[in-house]
Protein backbone atom coordinates (compact mmCIF):
# COMPACT_ATOMS: atom_id res chain seq x y z
CA UNK A 1 0.00 0.00 0.00
CA UNK A 2 1.50 3.70 -1.42
CA UNK A 3 1.57 6.45 0.68
CA UNK A 4 1.65 9.84 -1.35
CA UNK A 5 2.58 13.54 -0.34
CA UNK A 6 0.44 16.00 -2.48
CA UNK A 7 2.12 19.65 -2.27
CA UNK A 8 -0.43 22.70 -2.32
CA UNK A 9 -3.91 23.78 -1.07
CA UNK A 10 -5.90 24.88 -3.89
CA UNK A 11 -8.70 23.11 -5.83
CA UNK A 12 -6.01 21.35 -8.08
CA UNK A 13 -4.70 19.66 -4.94
CA UNK A 14 -7.80 18.89 -3.93
CA UNK A 15 -8.65 17.23 -7.37
CA UNK A 16 -5.03 15.39 -7.44
CA UNK A 17 -5.74 14.00 -3.83
CA UNK A 18 -9.19 13.01 -4.64
CA UNK A 19 -7.81 11.04 -7.68
CA UNK A 20 -4.82 9.44 -6.20
CA UNK A 21 -7.22 8.55 -2.95
CA UNK A 22 -9.59 6.50 -5.46
CA UNK A 23 -6.59 3.92 -6.14
CA UNK A 24 -7.06 0.56 -4.25
CA UNK A 25 -3.31 0.53 -4.01
CA UNK A 26 -3.23 4.00 -1.96
CA UNK A 27 -3.19 3.53 1.87
CA UNK A 28 -2.98 7.47 1.92
CA UNK A 29 -2.57 10.85 1.08
CA UNK A 30 -1.36 13.61 2.79
CA UNK A 31 -2.04 17.18 1.62
CA UNK A 32 0.64 20.07 2.50
CA UNK A 33 -1.19 21.97 3.67
CA UNK A 34 -4.49 20.88 2.28
CA UNK A 35 -7.96 22.98 2.95
CA UNK A 36 -11.37 22.05 4.26
CA UNK A 37 -11.79 19.73 1.20
CA UNK A 38 -9.00 17.47 1.47
CA UNK A 39 -9.69 17.60 5.13
CA UNK A 40 -12.57 15.63 4.54
CA UNK A 41 -11.68 13.31 1.36
CA UNK A 42 -11.38 9.96 2.85
CA UNK A 43 -7.83 8.47 2.84
CA UNK A 44 -6.85 11.97 2.80
CA UNK A 45 -5.24 13.69 5.64
CA UNK A 46 -3.82 17.64 6.05
CA UNK A 47 -0.40 18.18 7.34
CA UNK A 48 1.29 21.46 8.00
CA UNK A 49 5.19 21.31 6.89
CA UNK A 50 7.55 24.27 7.44
CA UNK A 51 6.10 28.19 6.47
CA UNK A 52 8.96 29.69 6.76
CA UNK A 53 10.57 31.98 3.95
CA UNK A 54 13.35 30.20 3.62
CA UNK A 55 12.93 28.20 0.31
CA UNK A 56 16.15 25.61 1.72
CA UNK A 57 13.91 25.30 5.34
CA UNK A 58 10.90 24.70 3.18
CA UNK A 59 12.36 21.71 1.32
CA UNK A 60 14.27 19.89 4.39
CA UNK A 61 10.65 19.95 5.96
CA UNK A 62 9.13 18.05 2.83
CA UNK A 63 12.40 16.01 2.87
CA UNK A 64 12.42 14.74 6.56
CA UNK A 65 8.17 14.13 6.24
CA UNK A 66 8.51 11.64 3.27
CA UNK A 67 11.81 10.22 5.20
CA UNK A 68 9.46 9.73 8.41
CA UNK A 69 6.37 8.43 7.04
CA UNK A 70 7.68 6.32 4.46
CA UNK A 71 6.35 8.62 0.97
CA UNK A 72 6.25 6.80 -2.07
CA UNK A 73 5.41 9.55 -4.57
CA UNK A 74 5.36 13.25 -4.08
CA UNK A 75 3.29 15.31 -6.52
CA UNK A 76 3.56 19.07 -6.81
CA UNK A 77 0.96 21.31 -7.19
CA UNK A 78 1.22 24.60 -7.17
CA UNK A 79 4.68 26.55 -9.16
CA UNK A 80 6.11 28.63 -6.37
CA UNK A 81 8.11 25.37 -4.96
CA UNK A 82 8.83 24.15 -8.39
CA UNK A 83 10.68 27.15 -9.66
CA UNK A 84 12.33 27.55 -6.06
CA UNK A 85 13.61 23.63 -6.75
CA UNK A 86 11.40 21.38 -4.56
CA UNK A 87 12.42 18.47 -7.15
CA UNK A 88 15.83 19.01 -7.56
CA UNK A 89 16.16 18.64 -3.63
CA UNK A 90 13.74 15.69 -3.12
CA UNK A 91 15.77 14.15 -6.03
CA UNK A 92 18.85 14.92 -4.42
CA UNK A 93 17.47 12.92 -1.29
CA UNK A 94 16.57 10.05 -3.09
CA UNK A 95 12.86 10.74 -2.77
CA UNK A 96 10.37 10.16 -5.51
CA UNK A 97 8.79 13.55 -6.84
CA UNK A 98 6.47 14.44 -9.85
CA UNK A 99 7.57 17.57 -11.23
CA UNK A 100 10.04 19.55 -13.57
CA UNK A 101 13.27 20.81 -12.70
CA UNK A 102 14.11 24.07 -11.18
CA UNK A 103 15.75 25.00 -14.36
CA UNK A 104 12.74 23.76 -16.49
CA UNK A 105 10.16 25.68 -14.27
CA UNK A 106 11.44 28.97 -15.61
CA UNK A 107 9.53 28.23 -18.53
CA UNK A 108 6.86 29.65 -16.11
CA UNK A 109 8.96 31.25 -13.61
CA UNK A 110 10.26 33.89 -16.35
CA UNK A 111 8.12 35.03 -19.17
CA UNK A 112 11.73 36.31 -20.30
CA UNK A 113 12.81 32.78 -20.37
CA UNK A 114 10.24 31.34 -21.77
CA UNK A 115 9.88 33.84 -24.44
CA UNK A 116 13.59 33.80 -25.50
CA UNK A 117 13.05 29.49 -25.01
CA UNK A 118 10.52 29.76 -27.56
CA UNK A 119 12.47 32.29 -30.16
CA UNK A 120 15.32 29.57 -30.10
CA UNK A 121 13.08 26.72 -30.63
CA UNK A 122 10.87 28.09 -33.38
CA UNK A 123 7.45 27.72 -31.03
CA UNK A 124 4.79 30.40 -32.19
CA UNK A 125 4.18 32.95 -29.77
CA UNK A 126 3.56 36.65 -30.09
CA UNK A 127 6.17 39.12 -30.71
CA UNK A 128 7.22 40.92 -27.42
CA UNK A 129 9.70 42.86 -26.03
CA UNK A 130 11.27 42.62 -22.40
CA UNK A 131 11.66 45.83 -20.08
CA UNK A 132 12.67 47.07 -16.66
CA UNK A 133 12.77 50.94 -17.48
CA UNK A 134 9.15 52.61 -17.63
CA UNK A 135 10.00 55.51 -20.04
CA UNK A 136 11.22 52.38 -22.79
CA UNK A 137 8.07 50.49 -21.42
CA UNK A 138 5.70 53.50 -22.64
CA UNK A 139 8.10 53.94 -25.88
CA UNK A 140 7.20 50.99 -26.97
CA UNK A 141 3.88 50.97 -26.76
CA UNK A 142 3.29 54.01 -28.26
CA UNK A 143 5.18 52.61 -30.99
CA UNK A 144 3.05 49.64 -31.21
CA UNK A 145 -0.84 50.90 -30.18
CA UNK A 146 -3.35 49.08 -28.37
CA UNK A 147 -4.64 46.32 -27.88
CA UNK A 148 -1.19 45.03 -26.22
CA UNK A 149 -0.38 42.95 -23.51
CA UNK A 150 1.86 43.61 -20.47
CA UNK A 151 2.61 41.11 -18.48
CA UNK A 152 5.05 41.00 -14.86
CA UNK A 153 8.29 39.04 -15.63
CA UNK A 154 7.36 36.41 -12.68
CA UNK A 155 5.38 34.42 -10.73
CA UNK A 156 2.09 36.89 -9.77
CA UNK A 157 -0.36 33.68 -8.72
CA UNK A 158 -1.80 33.96 -12.47
CA UNK A 159 -3.04 38.12 -11.97
CA UNK A 160 0.44 39.51 -14.00
CA UNK A 161 -0.83 39.84 -16.75
CA UNK A 162 -2.76 43.02 -18.30
CA UNK A 163 -5.00 43.06 -21.79
CA UNK A 164 -5.09 46.66 -22.32
CA UNK A 165 -7.47 47.69 -24.63
CA UNK A 166 -6.30 51.34 -24.80
CA UNK A 167 -3.17 52.58 -24.36
CA UNK A 168 -3.89 54.99 -21.78
CA UNK A 169 -4.47 50.93 -19.85
CA UNK A 170 -1.08 49.89 -20.73
CA UNK A 171 0.18 52.79 -19.14
CA UNK A 172 -1.19 51.92 -16.04
CA UNK A 173 0.00 48.50 -16.30
CA UNK A 174 3.53 49.68 -16.48
CA UNK A 175 3.61 52.17 -13.49
CA UNK A 176 2.04 49.60 -11.41
CA UNK A 177 4.56 46.88 -11.99
CA UNK A 178 7.84 48.58 -12.92
CA UNK A 179 6.56 52.08 -10.69
CA UNK A 180 4.52 51.48 -8.02
CA UNK A 181 5.96 47.49 -7.64
CA UNK A 182 2.29 46.20 -7.41
CA UNK A 183 3.35 42.46 -7.78
CA UNK A 184 7.03 43.13 -6.23
CA UNK A 185 9.63 41.38 -7.80
CA UNK A 186 7.60 39.63 -9.82
CA UNK A 187 7.09 42.44 -11.54
CA UNK A 188 10.33 44.60 -12.05
CA UNK A 189 10.86 43.30 -15.43
CA UNK A 190 7.70 43.66 -17.87
CA UNK A 191 7.29 41.64 -21.54
CA UNK A 192 5.11 43.44 -23.74
CA UNK A 193 3.49 41.43 -26.08
CA UNK A 194 1.11 41.20 -29.32
CA UNK A 195 -2.44 41.44 -28.80
CA UNK A 196 -3.30 37.55 -30.46
CA UNK A 197 -6.92 37.37 -32.18
CA UNK A 198 -8.67 33.74 -31.84
CA UNK A 199 -9.97 31.45 -29.01
CA UNK A 200 -7.93 29.93 -26.01
CA UNK A 201 -7.37 26.25 -25.12
CA UNK A 202 -5.23 24.58 -22.83
CA UNK A 203 -2.83 22.14 -23.65
CA UNK A 204 -1.88 19.78 -20.65
CA UNK A 205 0.67 17.05 -21.00
CA UNK A 206 2.78 14.61 -18.47
CA UNK A 207 6.05 14.48 -19.56
CA UNK A 208 8.97 11.96 -18.27
CA UNK A 209 12.20 13.41 -20.03
CA UNK A 210 10.65 11.90 -23.31
CA UNK A 211 7.63 10.13 -23.54
CA UNK A 212 4.43 12.66 -23.74
CA UNK A 213 1.19 12.25 -22.52
CA UNK A 214 -1.28 14.28 -23.65
CA UNK A 215 -3.93 14.98 -20.87
CA UNK A 216 -7.84 15.66 -22.06
CA UNK A 217 -7.93 19.08 -23.68
CA UNK A 218 -9.44 21.88 -22.14
CA UNK A 219 -10.65 25.95 -22.15
CA UNK A 220 -10.35 28.26 -19.16
CA UNK A 221 -12.24 31.46 -18.64
CA UNK A 222 -9.82 33.75 -17.10
CA UNK A 223 -11.59 37.09 -17.05
CA UNK A 224 -13.79 37.86 -13.54
CA UNK A 225 -16.79 38.74 -15.29
CA UNK A 226 -19.71 37.11 -18.06
CA UNK A 227 -18.87 37.88 -21.55
CA UNK A 228 -15.33 37.32 -20.96
CA UNK A 229 -15.25 41.30 -19.76
CA UNK A 230 -13.38 42.24 -16.53
CA UNK A 231 -9.71 42.02 -15.15
CA UNK A 232 -7.58 38.65 -15.46
CA UNK A 233 -7.74 36.27 -12.73
CA UNK A 234 -6.42 32.81 -12.14
CA UNK A 235 -9.43 31.46 -13.84
CA UNK A 236 -13.21 31.39 -13.24
CA UNK A 237 -14.01 28.02 -14.62
CA UNK A 238 -13.04 25.70 -17.00
CA UNK A 239 -14.18 22.86 -19.23
CA UNK A 240 -13.31 19.63 -20.90
CA UNK A 241 -12.74 18.68 -23.81
CA UNK A 242 -12.08 22.05 -25.79
CA UNK A 243 -14.09 21.68 -29.01
CA UNK A 244 -11.29 24.36 -30.75
CA UNK A 245 -8.64 21.77 -30.40
CA UNK A 246 -9.87 19.34 -33.79
CA UNK A 247 -7.50 16.54 -34.17
CA UNK A 248 -5.34 18.89 -36.61
CA UNK A 249 -5.17 21.84 -34.05
CA UNK A 250 -3.67 18.76 -31.67
CA UNK A 251 -1.30 17.39 -34.19
CA UNK A 252 -0.02 20.77 -34.76
CA UNK A 253 0.24 21.25 -30.74
CA UNK A 254 2.03 18.44 -30.25
CA UNK A 255 4.58 18.57 -33.50
CA UNK A 256 5.16 23.16 -33.36
CA UNK A 257 4.39 23.22 -28.76
CA UNK A 258 4.99 20.27 -26.74
CA UNK A 259 7.93 18.05 -28.54
CA UNK A 260 9.90 21.03 -29.40
CA UNK A 261 10.07 21.88 -25.52
CA UNK A 262 10.54 18.04 -24.73
CA UNK A 263 13.43 17.58 -27.63
CA UNK A 264 15.37 21.39 -26.13
CA UNK A 265 15.16 20.65 -22.95
CA UNK A 266 16.48 17.15 -23.53
CA UNK A 267 19.50 18.60 -25.51
CA UNK A 268 20.52 21.20 -22.64
CA UNK A 269 20.87 18.40 -20.33
CA UNK A 270 17.86 19.56 -18.16
CA UNK A 271 14.98 16.85 -19.83
CA UNK A 272 11.43 18.24 -18.66
CA UNK A 273 9.60 16.09 -16.22
CA UNK A 274 6.19 16.60 -14.91
CA UNK A 275 2.87 18.25 -16.36
CA UNK A 276 3.53 20.50 -18.84
CA UNK A 277 0.87 23.56 -19.26
CA UNK A 278 0.85 25.02 -22.74
CA UNK A 279 -1.67 28.29 -22.61
CA UNK A 280 -2.51 28.39 -26.45
CA UNK A 281 -4.52 30.74 -28.60
CA UNK A 282 -6.04 29.47 -31.75
CA UNK A 283 -6.22 31.73 -34.55
CA UNK A 284 -8.69 31.82 -37.31
CA UNK A 285 -6.74 28.99 -39.51
CA UNK A 286 -6.57 26.70 -36.48
CA UNK A 287 -2.77 27.26 -36.03
CA UNK A 288 -1.57 27.57 -32.00
CA UNK A 289 0.20 30.34 -30.20
CA UNK A 290 1.58 29.77 -27.34
CA UNK A 291 -0.07 32.84 -24.27
CA UNK A 292 2.05 30.88 -21.70
CA UNK A 293 3.60 27.99 -20.32
CA UNK A 294 2.90 26.54 -16.62
CA UNK A 295 5.33 23.99 -15.38
CA UNK A 296 2.11 22.57 -13.42
CA UNK A 297 -1.34 20.90 -13.87
CA UNK A 298 -4.06 24.81 -14.30
CA UNK A 299 -6.28 25.44 -11.94
CA UNK A 300 -9.05 25.62 -12.74
CA UNK A 301 -8.85 23.18 -15.65
CA UNK A 302 -7.44 20.14 -13.01
CA UNK A 303 -11.15 19.68 -11.82
CA UNK A 304 -13.20 19.09 -15.00
CA UNK A 305 -9.81 17.06 -16.43
CA UNK A 306 -9.75 14.87 -13.75
CA UNK A 307 -13.32 14.41 -13.19
CA UNK A 308 -12.90 12.96 -16.73
CA UNK A 309 -9.86 10.44 -16.19
CA UNK A 310 -10.57 6.79 -15.45
CA UNK A 311 -7.03 5.73 -15.63
CA UNK A 312 -4.99 5.86 -11.93
CA UNK A 313 -3.42 8.94 -12.01
CA UNK A 314 -1.16 7.43 -9.19
CA UNK A 315 -0.26 4.90 -12.01
CA UNK A 316 0.46 7.42 -14.48
CA UNK A 317 2.60 8.92 -12.48
CA UNK A 318 4.90 5.98 -11.24
CA UNK A 319 5.21 5.00 -15.19
CA UNK A 320 6.20 8.94 -15.62
CA UNK A 321 8.95 8.14 -12.81
CA UNK A 322 10.32 5.57 -14.20
CA UNK A 323 10.54 6.76 -17.77
CA UNK A 324 7.69 4.82 -19.66
CA UNK A 325 4.59 7.41 -19.65
CA UNK A 326 2.03 5.19 -21.83
CA UNK A 327 1.13 7.28 -25.39
CA UNK A 328 -2.50 7.54 -23.85
CA UNK A 329 -4.79 7.71 -20.85
CA UNK A 330 -8.43 6.58 -20.64
CA UNK A 331 -11.04 9.18 -20.42
CA UNK A 332 -14.71 9.38 -19.95
CA UNK A 333 -15.99 10.10 -23.37
CA UNK A 334 -18.39 12.62 -21.24
CA UNK A 335 -17.77 16.37 -21.41
CA UNK A 336 -16.88 17.76 -17.01
CA UNK A 337 -17.45 21.82 -16.80
CA UNK A 338 -16.14 23.37 -13.66
CA UNK A 339 -17.76 26.80 -11.98
CA UNK A 340 -15.65 28.59 -9.66
CA UNK A 341 -17.04 30.78 -6.98
CA UNK A 342 -15.17 33.30 -5.43
CA UNK A 343 -14.69 35.95 -2.59
CA UNK A 344 -15.82 38.80 -2.35
CA UNK A 345 -13.38 41.37 -4.02
CA UNK A 346 -11.31 39.20 -6.32
CA UNK A 347 -8.91 38.98 -7.96
CA UNK A 348 -8.11 42.55 -6.42
CA UNK A 349 -8.58 41.06 -2.80
CA UNK A 350 -9.87 38.52 -0.95
CA UNK A 351 -12.40 37.99 1.93
CA UNK A 352 -11.67 35.26 4.72
CA UNK A 353 -13.70 33.84 7.39
CA UNK A 354 -17.07 34.03 5.63
CA UNK A 355 -18.78 30.98 6.74
CA UNK A 356 -19.99 29.09 3.55
CA UNK A 357 -23.65 27.20 3.41
CA UNK A 358 -25.29 24.78 1.53
CA UNK A 359 -21.92 22.26 0.20
CA UNK A 360 -23.57 19.29 -0.65
CA UNK A 361 -22.47 15.79 1.85
CA UNK A 362 -19.57 14.04 -0.05
CA UNK A 363 -21.87 11.09 -0.40
CA UNK A 364 -24.77 12.94 -1.82
CA UNK A 365 -27.03 11.40 -4.29
CA UNK A 366 -25.13 13.24 -7.42
CA UNK A 367 -21.88 12.83 -5.99
CA UNK A 368 -20.49 10.96 -9.57
CA UNK A 369 -21.98 13.55 -11.89
CA UNK A 370 -21.18 16.64 -9.43
CA UNK A 371 -18.08 17.33 -7.31
CA UNK A 372 -17.05 20.37 -5.30
CA UNK A 373 -13.38 20.77 -5.09
CA UNK A 374 -11.74 23.33 -2.12
CA UNK A 375 -9.62 26.13 -2.98
CA UNK A 376 -9.46 28.77 -0.85
CA UNK A 377 -11.73 26.87 1.96
CA UNK A 378 -10.75 26.03 6.17
CA UNK A 379 -12.72 25.55 9.01
CA UNK A 380 -14.20 27.90 11.31
CA UNK A 381 -11.85 28.34 14.89
CA UNK A 382 -15.33 28.69 16.90
CA UNK A 383 -16.41 25.59 18.17
CA UNK A 384 -18.34 23.28 15.76
CA UNK A 385 -21.82 23.43 14.71
CA UNK A 386 -24.57 20.44 15.50
CA UNK A 387 -20.95 18.25 15.77
CA UNK A 388 -19.73 19.51 12.24
CA UNK A 389 -16.76 21.66 11.74
CA UNK A 390 -18.06 25.00 9.95
CA UNK A 391 -16.12 25.66 6.73
CA UNK A 392 -15.00 28.80 6.00
CA UNK A 393 -13.70 31.42 2.95
CA UNK A 394 -9.72 31.50 3.15
CA UNK A 395 -9.10 33.07 -0.52
CA UNK A 396 -9.99 34.77 -3.55
CA UNK A 397 -11.03 31.62 -5.38
CA UNK A 398 -12.93 29.46 -2.38
CA UNK A 399 -14.55 26.39 -4.49
CA UNK A 400 -14.97 24.91 -8.04
CA UNK A 401 -18.57 23.11 -8.61
CA UNK A 402 -17.33 20.60 -11.47
CA UNK A 403 -19.91 18.24 -13.22
CA UNK A 404 -20.17 15.84 -15.97
CA UNK A 405 -22.96 15.31 -18.35
CA UNK A 406 -23.98 13.89 -21.62
CA UNK A 407 -23.04 17.69 -23.55
CA UNK A 408 -21.34 21.16 -22.31
CA UNK A 409 -25.11 22.29 -21.75
CA UNK A 410 -26.36 19.97 -19.30
CA UNK A 411 -22.70 20.71 -17.26
CA UNK A 412 -23.19 23.50 -17.00
CA UNK A 413 -27.01 23.47 -15.54
CA UNK A 414 -25.87 20.58 -13.16
CA UNK A 415 -22.82 22.62 -12.25
CA UNK A 416 -25.13 25.88 -11.67
CA UNK A 417 -27.95 23.99 -9.75
CA UNK A 418 -25.65 23.22 -7.02
CA UNK A 419 -23.40 26.44 -7.26
CA UNK A 420 -27.17 27.89 -6.51
CA UNK A 421 -27.52 26.66 -3.37
CA UNK A 422 -24.08 27.32 -2.20
CA UNK A 423 -24.10 30.63 -0.18
CA UNK A 424 -21.55 32.70 1.39
CA UNK A 425 -21.33 36.73 1.95
CA UNK A 426 -20.39 38.31 -1.45
CA UNK A 427 -19.91 34.81 -2.93
CA UNK A 428 -19.24 35.63 -7.00
CA UNK A 429 -19.30 33.42 -9.87
CA UNK A 430 -20.15 33.52 -13.81
CA UNK A 431 -23.23 31.58 -15.16
CA UNK A 432 -21.64 31.28 -18.46
CA UNK A 433 -18.45 29.43 -18.28
CA UNK A 434 -18.58 26.79 -21.35
CA UNK A 435 -20.31 29.60 -23.27
CA UNK A 436 -18.10 28.98 -26.59
CA UNK A 437 -18.61 25.26 -26.77
CA UNK A 438 -22.13 25.67 -26.07
CA UNK A 439 -22.35 28.35 -28.63
CA UNK A 440 -20.94 25.26 -31.12
CA UNK A 441 -23.74 22.77 -29.79
CA UNK A 442 -26.28 25.35 -30.76
CA UNK A 443 -24.75 25.71 -33.89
Amino acid sequence: MMNILVIGSGGREHALAWQCAKDDHVKNVYVAPGNAGTALEPKCQNIVLASSQDNANEHSAVIEFCQNNAIDMVIVGPEAPLVTGIVDACRDAGIKVWGPTAYCAQLEGSKTFAKEFMAQNNIPTAAYQGFTDAAAAKAYIDEQGAPIVIKADGLAAGKGVIVAETVEQAYDAIDDMLADNKFGDAGSRVVIEQFLQGEEASFICMIDGENILPMATSQDHKRAFEGDTGPNTGGMGAYSPAPVVTQEVHNKVMTQVIQPVVDAMKASGHPYTGFLYAGLMIDQAGDPYVIEFNCRFGDPETQPILMRLQSSMVDLVAQGLAGQLPSNAKWDTRPALGIVVASKGYPETSSKGDVIAGLPELDASHANAVKVFHAGTAFSDSSAVDNKQEVVTNGGRVLCVTALADNISDAQQAALAVTGAISFDGAQYRRDIGHHAIARENA
